[in-house]
């Protein structure tokens, strides 16, 4: 947040349109191929190479009770930082880059658990994910696990 102002990617997941803070983003690229990451917690989707680093895939479908969806080659990976561990999201697709005011961000209190919140736009409301929070204490443990052994496996 700047100036009480936060800057937001928006995506798109579903008919669901999402937004993550910009400052959490590395890179967007398109769908690559995805492994299997024995291991992990349900919510991991699997496992990318990024340039020769073991990356997990969240599922925000699954966190959200949004149901399953096939990979698509027009599918994107959002790279970002979940506190100190970096972690890809499939997303149907990157939208843009927007700058929300304070004002117009209704805290988290009622909305759940890693959400941080719903920012209201001039075109409709974008539910904005916590990537921190994501995962549980138990959750981030079986995944460090996981991304480790799957590191030294190589």
């Amino acid at each position: 947040m700047r100036n009480g102002r936060s800057d937001l990617l928006t995506f798109d997941l579903g008919s669901q349109r999402c937004a993550v803070a910009l400052a959490d983003v590395v890179e967007v690229v398109r769908m690559v191929a995805m492994a299997h990451l024995p291991g992990a917690p349900a919510l991991v989707e699997g496992m990318i190479n990024l340039r020769g680093r073991v990356v997990p895939v969240l599922d925000l479908r699954a966190r959200f009770g949004l149901g399953t969806k096939a990979i698509e080659l027009s599918d994107h990976l959002i790279i970002a930082r979940a506190r100190s561990r970096l972690v890809a999201i499939r997303v149907d697709g990157a939208r843009a880059l927007v700058t929300v005011g304070a004002g117009d961000i209704e805290a988290a209190e009622s909305t759940g658990a890693a959400v941080a919140g719903v920012a209201k736009l001039p075109d409709g409301l974008v539910l904005i994910h916590d990537l921190a929070t994501f995962l549980s204490a138990a959750e981030g443990e079986r995944l460090d696990a996981a991304v480790g052994a799957a590191g030294h496996g190589r």
